[in-house]
């Protein structure tokens, strides 16, 4: 006899919340570090792409070039391949691929590509005037980023931000299927493998609450910004 939808999805007595808690906290602890250092990183990496390619020179485009390909390479690898491919890495980096930490190298090597590009983009987007202004009257090199080009992208930036941020929750899902943690393993384990669907559904929607406080944060922050 087949279960009722309610046996099926709505049969709370099967969830384990304490392991439900636990593995929030995973998720939210790859997804807060991991966005910490590609912030950090993906900024970095962008105002390179961008300096290099207001270039005119052959050896600045080539630079341009080389980097620019670096970074397909890995924001264009699937994100599960990525993992496999960095195993060796990882173990040498954090010791283990089992557990949260481990699912940091491979989070953070696919987004920071990633978020570099819409750094780029946003930084090819502030008024050619407005810098050439700055320029003119005597400012330097790091005083156009600092006073001009990042606060002027500041609302492109963070809303890159928060569309990496929700990539990123959606990558951690994936890396709890093969031992990282998080809600994505608790979903797959005992979920998945042994049948729980109310497991699944409740993993499901909180992922999707994290997804939806992230958005409407950067939402939030991104229409302060802009001065539009």
């Amino acid at each position: 006899m087949d279960k009722s939808f309610s046996e099926t999805y709505l049969n709370f007595d099967k969830v384990d919340w304490a392991k439900m808690q636990a593995s929030t906290i995973d998720t939210l602890y790859m997804t807060v570090v991991s966005m910490i250092v590609v912030f950090v990183l993906g900024i970095l990496l962008g105002l390179l792409l961008y300096s290099l390619g207001r270039k005119k020179s052959a050896s600045y485009q080539i630079l341009y070039n080389i980097v620019s390909i670096i970074s397909n390479i890995f924001r264009s690898t699937p994100f599960m391949i990525l993992m496999v491919l960095i195993i060796p890495f990882t173990k040498t980096l954090v010791g283990s691929m089992i557990g949260a930490s481990a699912a940091l190298p491979a989070l953070i090597l696919s987004a920071v590509p990633f978020y570099a590009r819409l750094v780029e983009i946003a930084f090819r987007e502030v008024s050619p005037g407005v810098l050439e202004a700055a320029n003119a009257m005597g400012a330097n090199y790091w005083q156009v980023i600092y006073k001009i080009l990042i606060p002027e992208s500041m609302p492109a930036l963070v809303s890159g931000f928060t569309v990496t941020s929700v990539s990123m929750i959606g990558f951690t899902a994936m890396a709890g299927a093969i031992g990282a943690g998080g809600l994505g393993s608790l979903a797959w384990s005992e979920g998945f493998q042994l049948g729980n669907q109310t497991v699944t559904l409740v993993a499901t929607v909180i992922m999707l609450l994290i997804v939806f406080i992230v958005q409407g944060l950067g939402d939030y922050f991104t229409q302060k910004l802009d001065k539009r």
